[in-house]
């Protein structure tokens, strides 16, 4: 299974089924959480308030499936080059992402696969996407427009 060259954006022709992207860590925080919330207007206590994302039930604080689910894409759109090629993105949300309150925080690691090519010099990435070594987000694929 290939890899593309760091910086090399990819080509329709050059991508076989099989291909690797780069995969990327991306640390949380409960600082990124707050920032998150404030961004897209979720202020749902359960992502900053551990008290009472525990009374629900949940380990802990957790992150928002929103924002996990941008933070995995980033390993297609830098992967491709330009957000714009995603022209399809979807997941299902396994498991959540806790945040401890300390310095560390989570980390969801996510790497990438090209699955399928399409037609019209598409192709369809598989994401996995996990944090302490459990599946967070499922099913995930973007499909992307290659040059």
């Amino acid at each position: 299974m290939s890899r593309s060259p760091a910086g090399a954006v990819p080509s329709y022709d050059d991508v076989e089924v099989g291909h690797e992207l780069p995969a990327q860590t991306f640390p949380v925080q409960r600082l990124d959480l707050v920032r998150y919330a404030g961004a897209s207007g979720d202020f749902n206590v359960i992502h900053w308030n551990e008290r009472s994302a525990k009374s629900v039930g949940l380990p802990d604080v957790i992150a928002h499936g929103m924002f996990t689910m941008a933070a995995a894409v980033r390993v297609v759109t830098d992967w491709a080059g330009d957000p714009g090629a995603v022209v399809d993105y979807g997941v299902r949300f396994t498991r959540p992402v806790p945040v401890p309150d300390d310095d560390i925080g989570a980390t969801v690691e996510v790497a990438g696969t090209v699955a399928a090519k399409l037609e019209d010099k598409r192709v369809r990435v598989d994401l996995k996407a996990t944090c302490n070594g459990s599946t967070v987000l499922g099913r995930a694929q973007a499909v992307v427009q290659l040059a």
